[in-house]
C-alpha cells in the first residue's frame, strides 16, 4: 500500500523538484520508503529518496531534458527489506513501475512464472506484477486477484500506461497542467503543489453531491479538469503527446451463469470462497488485523480469521467503534463476536467535539468533500489500529452491495415480483417486511413505485413525498451550470432490478464512495485496509445466485447466514438491523453541540461563493431546532463549504 506519482513531460522538461513535492504530500501514504525514476531521451535514472529503507537522499542527478518522472512512497507489507524498493524495473529494464497495492495471489503467479522461466531477486509482489506484464501484457490482468493502481512505463515503445482495479479500491488520478504536463497520482492534492495549478469548480459533480449525495461515479471529480481512472480500467498515452489519454474498460462485474441448484450448495459454496478470500488477504510480512463493528460483514470475517489463524502471528486485534448512545452502539454483538473468538479487542469512542476538531484535517486527507459523520467513526478506527503494531486491516466493504443487504433492495425485490405478476410471493415478502422490520405499507409502496415509475413520475412523486428532488431552495443551480437530473436513474440503481442494483452499486452509485473514504481514512493513518468480500471469483459466484438466495421474507443476506452458521455467534447471525460504523450525527447536532455545527453551517455557506443560499442556512436551522428530521445533507454542506475553503477553489 503505497503512494504514486508520474510526470510526462508535455514538450519540455519535468521537473524533479515538483516531482519530489508530490511525493513529500502523500508521505502518509508511504512512510516506509522513497524512491524515484528519471528518464530522458537515453537513459533511466533511479535515486532513493531520505526515506528507503537503504537509506541516501534526494540528490538528484543533472538531468538536462527529464521526459517520464515517476515518484514513490512505500508502506512496507510484502517484503519489507530494500529489494521491494520502487520504481522498480523489470530484468530487462524495459519495463518501469509505480504501484500502489497488493496482489494477494502473488504466491501462486510466481510459481507459475518460474515455470516459464522468470526469475526473481525479491519476495515482493511488484517483482511478480513486473513479469507477469512481461508475459502477458494486459492480459494479466485477468490473473491478478488484488487491488492495486499503478503507472507502468514502457521504455521500448515510449508509452505510459495506468491502470485501476476491478472495483478502485486503490485510487489513481490524472490532470493535464497548462503547460502541457501530463500529471498521475493517488490523491489529487498532489497535484495542487504544481505550476499552474487552480482549484476549480465541477459545477455537475457538486450538484450531483450535494443534492444527491453521490460522488466518485464517474471520471470527473468535484475538480474541474481533474479526473480518476474509472474501477476496472486503465489508459495509455504516447509520452510528449498532447491529446487526452486512451481509455480501456478491462473489466466490468458480471454474474457467474453457473448458479448453484439448491440454496443449501450455494450457502457451502458461498463458505469456501469466503474463506479462500479471507486466507489470501492474510498474506502479508507485518502483523494483520481485522475491523470489527458487530454486523454480519466484520463479524464474518473476524470469526473467518479465527477458524483459519495457525497461531504464527501472534495475537489477533480487532477494532472497533463504540457510541456512548445505546440506540446507536453495537457493543453485545461485538462483546458476544470477541467471547467466541478470544480476539484482542480495541474501541474507540468518536464524539461531537472530536468531529469537529478533526473535521479539516478529514477534508484535507479526503482531497474532496464528504456526505455523513460516520465517515469519522472509520477514520478514529483507523487511528486506533495506528497506535498498535498492525499495519494491515480486513474490512467488510462490498458486502452490502453483492447481498442486498441495504435497505434499498426492498423496492427492487418487490418490483421485480409485481413485475413477473408473482403476486403470492409479493404478498408474503410484504408482510414479512412489516413483520420483521415493521416497515410501513406506505413506505413499501413508495419504494416500490421508485423502482417502477419512469422518472419524470418519479422526480414528482418525491417532491410531493418531501423526498430528494431535483431543484432544492438551498442551491443556486445557475451558478453550477448543471443539470437538475436523478443521476441514480442514469446510472442503472432504478428499474433493474436487484441484480442491477447490485451492478449500479458496485461501479457507481455505492461501493465507489465507501472504497475512496476507506482509502483515504485508513492511509492518513498509514494502515493498509483490505476488502475480502470484493474477492473477484466471490462477486461473480453471488451475483449469480437468485436473488431468494439473498433477500427473502424479510431476511438479508441469506446465503452467507446459512454458509457462516456455527462460524458467527447465533446472536449476530439471527440479527435483522443493520448499523455499521455509524455515529450519533444527528444527537450531535440536536443536543450535543448545536451551537457548533450552526457555526460551521455558516462558515460554509459563506465559503460557497453563493453555491449555497441563505436557505441553507434556514434549512440547517430547522434540522438542529428540531422543525425538520436531521438529514445527512447538513453535513454535505458543511463538509462542501470547508472543502471550497480548504482547497481555495473557486466557481468559475
Amino acid at each position: 500500500m503505497c503512494g504514486l506519482v508520474a510526470l510526462i513531460n508535455g514538450g519540455g522538461s519535468v521537473s524533479v523538484a515538483t516531482l519530489s513535492t508530490m511525493c513529500a504530500v502523500m508521505a502518509h501514504r508511504g512512510p516506509d520508503g522513497e524512491g524515484f525514476a528519471l528518464f530522458d531521451a537515453e537513459r533511466a535514472h533511479p535515486l532513493v529518496g531520505p526515506n528507503a529503507p537503504q537509506g541516501g537522499g534526494v540528490a538528484f542527478p543533472t538531468v538536462p531534458a527529464v521526459r517520464v518522472g515517476l515518484g514513490h512512497r512505500r508502506l512496507s507489507i510484502v517484503d519489507t527489506s530494500s529489494a521491494g524498493h520502487q520504481p522498480m524495473a523489470d530484468a530487462e529494464g524495459r519495463y518501469w513501475i509505480s504501484y500502489n497495492g497488493e496482489i494477494y495471489n502473488h504466491v501462486e503467479l510466481r510459481g507459475e512464472l518460474e515455470g516459464l522461466g522468470h526469475r526473481f531477486t525479491s519476495h515482493s509482489d511488484t517483482e511478480v506484477l513486473l513479469a507477469a506484464w512481461r508475459q502477458w501484457g494486459e492480459a494479466c490482468l485477468a490473473r491478478l486477484n488484488g487491488m492495486f493502481a499503478f503507472v507502468l512505463y514502457d521504455r521500448d515503445e515510449d508509452r505510459i500506461i495506468a491502470v485501476r482495479d476491478r472495483f478502485g479500491v486503490k485510487p489513481l488520478y490524472w490532470w493535464r497542467a497548462p503547460d502541457g504536463t501530463l500529471a498521475i497520482a493517488s490523491e489529487i492534492k498532489a497535484f495542487t503543489v504544481m505550476p499552474g495549478w487552480r482549484a476549480q469548480l465541477d459545477g455537475q459533480m457538486a450538484y450531483d453531491f450535494l443534492v444527491w449525495g453521490l460522488s466518485d461515479h464517474c471520471a470527473h471529480t468535484l475538480f474541474a479538469g481533474v479526473h480518476q481512472v474509472p474501477p476496472g480500467a486503465w489508459f495509455e498515452t504516447k509520452v510528449g503527446a498532447f491529446e487526452a489519454p486512451r481509455m480501456k474498460q478491462w473489466f466490468r462485474p458480471a454474474a457467474d451463469p453457473h448458479s448453484p441448484a439448491t440454496f443449501e450448495e450455494a450457502a457451502r459454496g458461498f463458505k469456501e470462497k469466503f474463506m479462500m478470500a479471507v486466507k489470501l488477504r492474510l498474506r502479508a510480512d507485518v502483523p494483520v488485523g481485522t475491523a470489527l463493528s458487530g454486523g454480519l460483514d466484520s463479524s464474518s470475517i473476524v470469526c473467518a480469521v479465527h477458524d483459519l489463524w495457525d497461531g504464527a502471528g501472534g495475537e489477533r486485534n480487532a477494532f472497533s467503534a463504540r457510541a456512548r448512545d445505546a440506540a446507536f452502539d453495537e457493543g453485545p454483538y461485538m462483546d458476544a463476536v470477541v467471547q467466541q473468538t478470544g480476539v484482542v479487542h480495541h474501541t474507540t469512542w468518536p464524539d461531537a467535539d472530536g468531529f469537529l476538531k478533526e473535521l479539516n484535517d478529514m477534508i484535507w486527507h479526503h482531497d474532496e468533500p464528504f456526505g455523513s459523520a460516520s465517515i469519522y467513526a472509520e477514520w478514529k478506527v483507523f487511528a486506533k489500529v495506528a497506535e498498535t503494531a498492525v499495519k494491515v486491516t480486513l474490512d467488510g466493504h462490498g458486502a452490502d452491495e453483492t447481498l442486498a443487504g441495504y435497505t434499498a433492495f426492498v423496492g427492487p425485490r418487490l418490483a421485480d415480483m409485481a413485475r413477473h405478476l408473482h403476486m403470492r410471493e409479493l404478498v408474503g415478502e410484504w408482510q414479512a417486511q412489516r413483520r420483521v422490520h415493521n416497515r410501513s405499507p406506505l413506505w413499501m409502496l413508495a419504494m416500490m413505485v421508485d423502482d417502477l415509475a419512469p422518472n419524470w413520475l418519479r422526480a414528482l412523486l418525491r417532491r410531493v413525498g418531501g423526498r430528494t428532488h431535483p431543484h432544492p431552495a438551498w442551491l443556486d443551480v445557475g451558478i453550477l451550470k448543471a443539470q437538475t437530473t436523478d443521476p441514480f436513474a442514469s446510472l442503472g440503481e432504478r428499474g433493474n432490478g436487484v441484480l442491477g442494483l447490485s451492478l449500479a452499486q458496485l461501479t457507481a452509485t455505492s461501493l465507489p464512495m465507501q472504497l475512496k473514504w476507506a482509502d483515504r481514512d485508513s492511509m492518513a493513518h498509514s494502515i493498509e485496509s483490505r476488502e475480502p468480500f470484493l474477492d473477484p471469483q466471490l462477486v461473480s459466484y453471488i451475483l449469480g445466485l437468485p436473488d431468494a438466495f439473498k433477500l427473502d421474507l424479510g431476511v438479508t443476506k441469506r446465503v452467507l447466514r446459512a454458509g457462516l452458521s456455527g462460524l458467527l455467534p447465533d446472536v449476530v447471525t439471527n440479527r435483522h438491523d443493520k448499523m455499521g460504523f455509524v455515529t450519533p450525527e444527528s444527537l450531535w447536532v440536536t443536543r450535543d453541540r448545536p451551537a457548533a455545527f450552526r457555526d460551521a453551517a455558516g462558515r460554509a455557506v459563506a465559503a460557497s461563493k453563493g453555491v449555497l443560499t441563505s436557505a441553507a442556512l434556514a434549512e440547517v436551522e430547522a434540522m438542529i431546532t428540531g422543525r425538520t428530521p436531521f438529514h445527512t445533507r447538513m453535513i454535505r454542506m458543511i463538509t462542501f463549504g470547508l472543502w471550497m475553503e480548504r482547497f481555495q477553489v473557486e466557481v468559475s
